[in-house]
């Protein structure tokens, strides 16, 4: 009948065992309802993606606020490359967050990552240990990509496959309206209130 099943994969993300890791900041500002302006708080993420006999990597970078997708970047490699591309990218596109929360995996805790976010002054926020919940926001966006448009399409080719999340991301940012933004898009929300920490 052609079924397929729906399940997560292992966790991508390895830490390093001698890598430095930095507390959790946002666990005040969820529990107080302080994350209240966009560009006050990011969180970005890896998600593996698998595509006929191979698999692509996504990161991509969510504003936690107005769950407005303000970066992503998709690769074949799983190293800091595309997590960099990806920050500087929405960098020039949205101005810098006050804190960029991440899971503990070895490309946010690369000498690359850190030194770009203090070069930024943009503080470091990490996932307690396989503690996915701390970072909810991204992994509810990265389960809501795949089984509205992943597994749906079985994309054959990284291009097809780049094609269809850019038009997903656009959709998604743009047109669709949010139960918990009040029925507006993430759009909407992010460009209502001029704001930017660090611009």
């Amino acid at each position: 009948m052609g079924l397929k099943t729906i399940c997560p994969h292992k966790n991508l993300s390895k830490a390093n065992k001698n890598a430095k890791k930095l507390p959790y900041l946002l666990k005040d500002m969820r529990d107080e309802n302080r994350i209240w302006l966009p560009n006050l708080v990011w969180a970005i993420d890896i998600t593996y993606i698998k595509m006929g006999m191979s698999h692509m990597y996504l990161t991509a970078i969510i504003d936690w606020f107005s769950r407005f997708i303000v970066g992503w970047r998709l690769s074949e490699l799983l190293d800091t490359a595309p997590v960099i591309y990806a920050l500087k990218s929405a960098f020039s596109q949205y101005g810098y967050p006050a804190i960029i929360n991440s899971d503990q995996g070895s490309q946010f805790t690369s000498d690359d990552y850190m030194n770009l976010l203090k070069i930024q002054k943009i503080r470091q926020s990490m996932d307690g240990k396989a503690r996915w919940i701390d970072n909810v926001i991204i992994e509810r966006w990265f389960r809501s990509l795949k089984v509205e448009n992943i597994y749906i399409y079985d994309y054959s080719n990284p291009r097809e496959l780049r094609l269809g999340i850019f038009d997903y991301i656009d959709k998604y940012n743009s047109i669709r309206p949010h139960q918990s933004l009040a029925y507006k898009t993430p759009f909407e929300v992010y460009h209502s209130v001029n704001f930017c920490t660090n611009c």
